[in-house]
């Protein structure tokens, strides 16, 4: 089956375009020049920028088999020190970019064992024409799943090596294509490389096979779920799809597993364009509190791992990456090695590596952390993260004080004992414990104040498929401005977000829904100064609006049905402080990486009010009326109307969704949000595309109202300079 990637619909392998919303299943747009792509391709024909789909390919071997390699290829060495050239791979190209990984002194790794030439990975060519990829009748491979056969031109006749490039794929069906020779890590049975998905739409059997899971969890249909394919998954997979439920954004996802002769082998999610970890720690605008925050989630992977014998993951500087948003990220897991300890003392020397390798100065309590990491003396993790709590504390008070930052006095013993630290390959981005998780509500946390980053905004309204007019109006009013200071830049930013669907017919509903924003508009530029207005101000303005609609509805003598009306939700964000307000069934929902999707704001209806009653939702929802709204802005005088007013605090990465009903029918924000909300938290992807999206994506599956969809994306990071005052 062939993924729809708009609207996830399941079509058969034959369609070419999605029978559900008309998407093409084989081109798509190159996100630089427009040019229209086949999703197979590595790169843009026009403008050669990347526009495939890449995975990181692991291959683990049995212990007496030999390596793969296919002998027209050269074999190339790997070594997962700093120095590794982490960008697509060209053969042409042999320079290295400037970063402080790059330029830092390496660890040493041992030497890689050379390829022999032994292999079950299926060789071609492929063709000028685009031509199915096959051998030459004189090319001499071994391996169960080789292929030998005549590559033709145009003209039918065969084509001679310099016509056509060599490719190999890693799987016997062919769609899996190895971009580089296969890499061996280490003296080891590992071997790695970047492998691009020709078939980028089809879900994988191990996909297939996780959903069958999940889908038994929640509805338990056991009988559905292949057992017997479940127990095929390699073990070298168990630890990625383990520790990825506990911290989703640390460890990469799995796309495929599965064992050929022996050998299992699994494909992780590439990102080569995420900097080093060793890079983010030599940038002086990212403060200290921040690099704390990294240490401890750090130390939970630490622990973590060690179930799994993986904690050698967190030893290899080349495997500490950072996303985009500057979070955590392993490239891989990587095992520990054979009859050695690991103990926190490795991890300690790792971390002052950090500081030492960028010149960072080291506070004085982190500077003792590190000698008692060094002496072997903190014994337990919860030692660990417990000192490292004292010196958050200790981070929030002293600021103010030069002895605070002192710089450790050099330990010359530390770093001849580093350098032996063995090395391995790549992993993903964390948020430690999320729903519970490794150590549970009661697990120490480092509490960090929080600071806004960049806000971000987008609005979009549809009339729909099926009425005339547009009832639905969203208004937006922000003020942003950049501060920067010695504690690193900063944004400082109010934004006022207003999303209204009227009612009262044509007439009534348009005039409606733009009364009610525009009188909120003009209320709260007086209303809201220097400080984010309160509970109290906030109903006052709700009710203002109420009063401007209700007196109009009075003025003109409307009555019953005629009267107009509006729903409201509300956002107002100052800084990391959030407020919302809603009256009727428009929506707010809350997305981030920790706790997903969040539905904010529960509906004025007669079904919700029967549920608060004591009803149950199957019984409250057969009522003919349990759609009918309980409140709403206009029909009636203000002791009607009690809007639901709430408050909380930006503590991670969020993106906001206010909507009109015409988008959250049929569950339709449940059912879509991973693949049209989630990727929005993330700064890479464009807001207004994503508003569109989810306008299209309701015209598909609704489309029988009017549709608004009114997105805040907000960044934030650990903030220093609020700790120094709110605790000095």
């Amino acid at each position: 089956m062939l993924i729809c990637p708009q609207c996830q619909f399941e079509n058969p392998d034959t369609n070419k375009f999605c029978q559900q919303c008309g998407t093409s299943l084989t081109h798509k747009t190159c996100p630089e020049c427009g040019t229209s792509v086949t999703y197979s391709a590595e790169n843009c024909h026009n403008c050669g920028a990347f526009t495939g789909t890449l995975w990181w390919a692991i291959l683990k071997r049995p212990s007496d088999s030999p390596p793969f390699s296919f002998n027209n290829l050269e074999s190339e060495k790997f070594s997962p020190s700093l120095n590794v050239e982490p960008l697509k791979f060209d053969s042409t190209n042999t320079s290295i970019p400037e970063t402080a990984a790059n330029n830092a002194s390496p660890l040493p790794a041992p030497d890689l064992i050379p390829e022999k030439p032994i292999n079950s990975i299926v060789t071609g060519y492929q063709t000028p024409d685009n031509q199915v990829p096959m051998l030459p009748p004189d090319t001499n491979l071994t391996g169960t799943n080789a292929v030998n056969f005549t590559a033709l031109g145009n003209s039918g006749e065969p084509l001679s090596p310099s016509d056509s490039e060599m490719v190999a794929y890693l799987d016997s069906q062919g769609r899996y294509q190895l971009l580089e020779p296969m890499k061996l890590v280490n003296d080891s049975s590992i071997q790695v490389a970047r492998v691009l998905d020709l078939l980028p739409l089809q879900a994988s059997p191990l996909e297939v096979l996780l959903v069958q899971r999940q889908n038994i969890e929640s509805n338990d249909a056991g009988s559905n779920f292949n057992h017997q394919e479940a127990s095929t998954i390699p073990a070298i997979a168990l630890p990625y799809l383990e520790l990825k439920e506990q911290f989703n954004s640390a460890i990469p996802r799995v796309h495929d597993a599965w064992i050929s002769n022996g050998t299992q082998v699994i494909l992780l999610e590439h990102h080569p364009n995420w900097g080093y970890l060793l890079d983010l720690w030599g940038d002086d605008q990212i403060p200290q509190m921040q690099l704390l925050h990294i240490l401890y989630d750090m130390a939970s992977l630490w622990s973590a791992t060690e179930r799994f014998n993986c904690r050698q993951s967190l030893l290899l500087l080349t495997n500490l990456r950072v996303d985009e948003d500057h979070t955590l990220v392993l490239q891989q897991l990587y095992e520990d090695p054979p009859g050695k300890t690991l103990t926190l003392q490795s991890l300690g020397q790792v971390w002052q590596h950090l500081f030492r390798q960028t010149g960072r100065t080291l506070l004085g309590s982190m500077g003792q952390l590190m000698s008692d990491l060094q002496a072997d003396t903190i014994g337990s993790i919860d030692q660990l993260r417990s000192r490292l709590d004292e010196i958050a504390s200790e981070l929030q008070t002293d600021l103010t004080l030069p002895s605070a930052m002192l710089p450790l006095d050099p330990d010359p013993n530390l770093e001849p004992e580093f350098e032996d630290i063995p090395e391995p390959p790549k992993t993903t981005q964390l948020h430690p414990y999320p729903g519970g998780g490794e150590g549970g509500e009661d697990a120490p946390t480092v509490v960090l104040p929080m600071q806004l980053l960049s806000l971000e905004d987008a609005g979009r309204t549809d009339v729909g498929r099926s009425r005339r007019h547009n009832e639905d109006y969203f208004g937006i009013q922000t003020q942003i401005s950049k501060l920067e200071n010695p504690f690193g830049r900063t944004v400082q930013a109010k934004g006022l977000y207003i999303l209204c669907d009227g009612m009262g017919g044509h007439a009534g509903g348009e005039v409606a829904s733009a009364l009610a924003v525009k009188t909120l508009l003009e209320y709260f530029q007086t209303q809201w100064q220097d400080q984010l207005p309160d509970e109290d101000c906030i109903r006052k303005g709700v009710l203002h609006a109420n009063q401007a609609l209700f007196d109009l509805n009075q003025q003109d003598a409307r009555s019953g049905s005629g009267r107009m009306g509006t729903t409201l939700v509300m956002v107002l964000v100052q800084d990391t402080t959030v407020a919302i307000a809603h009256v009727g069934d428009s929506r707010l929902y809350r997305i981030s990486r920790t706790s997903g999707l969040e539905q904010l704001t529960v509906d004025h209806e007669v079904g919700q009010r029967e549920i608060a009653r004591g009803v149950a939702p199957e019984i409250a929802y057969t009522r003919p009326d349990a759609y009918q709204l309980t409140q709403a802005l206009g029909p009636r005088n203000a002791q009607f109307v009690i809007p639901d007013v709430q408050f909380f605090e930006l503590d991670e990465d969020t993106l906001l969704l206010l909507c009109s009903d015409g988008l959250s029918d049929n569950d339709l924000v449940e059912k879509n949000w991973q693949t049209h909300l989630k990727p929005l938290i993330s700064s890479r992807n464009n807001l207004d595309r994503g508003a569109n999206d989810l306008i299209e994506l309701a015209n598909q599956y609704n489309g029988h109202d009017n549709i608004t969809a009114v997105l805040i994306r907000a960044k934030v990071r650990p903030d220093l300079e609020q700790a120094k005052f709110s605790n000095g």
